[in-house]
Formats: structure tokens, C-alpha cells, sequence
């Protein structure tokens, strides 16, 4: 009789500066099984100095926090030697900074005004190794930053070179915050065919997650504003 495998419940370590935040997240994750929350953070130097110690799965990140800021404690967080990753929570109206914080490392981002049974479910997907973002607030995101002069000294943008014309397209829809389902329905293919056409994505252009299929497909000028 082969014995039964438990599996750990995700440690999650909540970063910001708001208490209430932190409570209120820290309470609904109590009611849950497969979510813990292993420690708290103020600033993002104590994230990190907080996923160290515990060896934490994802951290729920603000962005802007004294000290050491949610984009550079991501990036720090994700260039290190620990497999955590981080869900960026934040109020994305004044908040200019989403952008970096996707370049910095960050598997998705979510708005504070969403519900905490969303916010779980995030959690939940980061945990597992997928991204996500909000389609809604993806096309936000786009919006936002291709409507902006590229005035600004930047790093080389990356080109979505080595993929086929029917990648382009899914990288294109990626790019617009399309779901699987959506993409599926844009280009008459099967949900499995949307994702397998992910997958090769991920493989050929090097990218860690559909995240960075999103910022790929902005720097190589795939999606627009219109």
C-alpha cells in the first residue's frame, strides 16, 4: 500500500506598507488549505531579507513602499538564488511603475480594488508556475505605454525574431491581453492549439512566462494604442 503524498501548502509572504492591506489579505488566507502566509513586510528590503528566511513561494508585492520599493525587491527577488515569485499588487491608475515592474521579474499583476477571492486565485496560478494578468488591465497596460514617445534611453528592445507567421499572431494577441479561449475564438484553432502555439513562444523567444510575451510583443511594436 503506497502511501499517500501530502502536498505543502503555498507560503506566501505579503509586502506592504498598509497594514490593513497586509490584514486583510493575511485573513483570507487563513480560511484557505493550500495557502500559508509565512511572514509580513513593510518595505521591500524586509521582502527580501523575508523570503530568504522562510524560502517562499510567491510574495504579494507592492510597489511603492519606503526605502527599498516594490520594483527593485522584485528584481532582486527574481535575480536571486530563490524560486519565489511575485504577484504585483497595486493601484495601477497612479501607478506608473507596472511597467518596470514586469521588466524587473514580476509573473503578474493584480489592482487592489479586485476582489480577495481573485487576488487567492492569482496567487494560486503564480504558484504554479503560470502568469497572469488581468486581460482588462493588459490592455490598459498597452495602452498606457505605447501611447507614450519612446523618448527615453532605454535597454535594446527585444524582437520577436525565429517565429512563424502564425506565432506572430498569437504573439500579437498575447501582446493585446487575449486569453487562451480568446485567442482559440480569434483564429478558429482549439484551446489546446492556442496553448500549444504558447508554449513555442515561451521556448523561442526565451521568455519566463506570458508576462514577458506581453512585453515582448510591445517592444517589437506588435500591439498599438488604437
Amino acid at each position: 500500500m503506497s502511501a499517500t503524498t501530502v502536498e505543502q501548502p503555498v507560503r506566501v509572504v505579503l509586502a506592504d506598507d498598509q497594514p490593513l492591506v497586509r490584514t486583510a489579505l493575511r485573513m483570507v488566507i487563513t480560511d484557505t488549505t493550500d495557502l500559508v502566509v509565512v511572514a509580513e513586510a513593510a518595505n521591500g528590503a524586509e521582502a527580501v531579507r523575508l523570503v530568504e528566511e522562510t524560502g517562499a513561494d510567491v510574495v504579494v508585492m507592492d510597489l511603492r513602499m519606503p526605502g527599498t520599493d516594490g520594483i527593485e525587491a522584485t528584481r532582486i527577488i527574481t535575480e536571486g538564488p530563490a524560486d519565489a515569485r511575485v504577484v504585483v499588487l497595486t493601484t495601477f491608475d497612479d501607478d506608473d511603475h507596472v511597467y518596470a515592474a514586469l521588466h524587473a521579474g514580476a509573473s503578474g499583476f493584480l489592482v487592489k480594488d479586485m476582489a480577495l477571492d481573485d487576488i487567492l486565485a492569482a496567487v494560486r496560478v503564480v504558484a504554479s508556475g503560470d502568469a497572469l494578468i488581468a486581460p482588462s488591465v493588459t490592455r490598459r497596460l498597452i495602452k498606457e505605454f505605447t501611447g507614450r514617445p519612446r523618448t527615453e534611453p532605454a535597454a535594446p528592445r527585444r524582437r520577436a525574431e525565429g517565429i512563424t507567421d502564425r506565432e506572430r499572431e498569437v504573439l500579437t494577441l498575447v501582446g493585446r491581453g487575449l486569453s487562451n479561449t480568446e485567442i482559440a475564438g480569434e483564429l478558429h484553432i482549439s484551446i489546446a492549439t492556442a496553448k500549444t502555439y504558447l508554449t513555442r513562444l515561451l521556448a523561442k523567444l526565451d521568455a519566463r512566462d506570458r508576462v514577458q510575451l506581453v512585453i515582448i510583443a510591445y517592444e517589437a511594436g506588435l500591439v498599438s494604442a488604437a
